[in-house]
């Protein structure tokens, strides 16, 4: 019985010993490192002439006279991420009465300067543009905003009237 029970203990010492060294023997080879990502699939930094589509919301839409006519109020894209129209909130106070018009995307010119207006001398003379209310300053250089996350305003061929003519636009529910 001694033996037995000498030859029980002896097993059991054995079998411990092996679940403890397989718990601290290091593995043989260490894991892989995740491979960084592709920079050619995503994109790091913004580039100059890539606009964020949340600061278009507010963007001011002027006629070829230069002539406030409303401003971007949504932006429309298919499934596949192309931008298809701006919707154009035309009159209207804060909201209030505003005709909305979408208008095609390739009909709208945006710009990076400031709108210009003349003088009674005729001298240009830079009208004040109000932009969205969140993004800071822009750098300038000169009268050209540089590295800016949206255009300063936008330009339709279209009078304040044709676009308060048109169908009204209306978003699905």
């Amino acid at each position: 019985m001694k033996t037995t029970t000498f030859t029980i203990a002896a097993a059991t010492a054995a079998l411990m010993s092996s679940v403890a060294m397989a718990q601290t023997t290091p593995p043989a080879s260490a894991p892989a490192a995740p491979k960084p990502a592709a920079t050619s699939a995503a994109e790091v930094n913004q580039k100059p002439g890539e606009w964020r589509a949340s600061k278009m919301v507010g963007v001011d839409v002027y006629n070829a006279a230069d002539e406030k006519i409303g401003d971007i109020t949504e932006l429309l894209m298919t499934s596949d991420g192309k931008i298809t129209a701006a919707v154009i909130g035309v009159g209207g106070f804060l909201g209030l009465g505003q005709h909305d018009v979408a208008v095609p995307i390739s009909e709208i010119k945006f710009i990076d300067e400031p709108v210009t207006t003349r003088t009674v001398s005729g001298a240009p003379a830079t009208a004040p543009a109000t932009a969205p209310a969140t993004p800071a300053p822009p750098a300038t250089t000169g009268s050209v905003a540089m590295n800016r996350a949206y255009p300063d305003h936008a330009k339709v061929n279209m009078t304040k009237e044709q676009l308060q003519a048109a169908p009204q636009f209306r978003f699905a529910r």
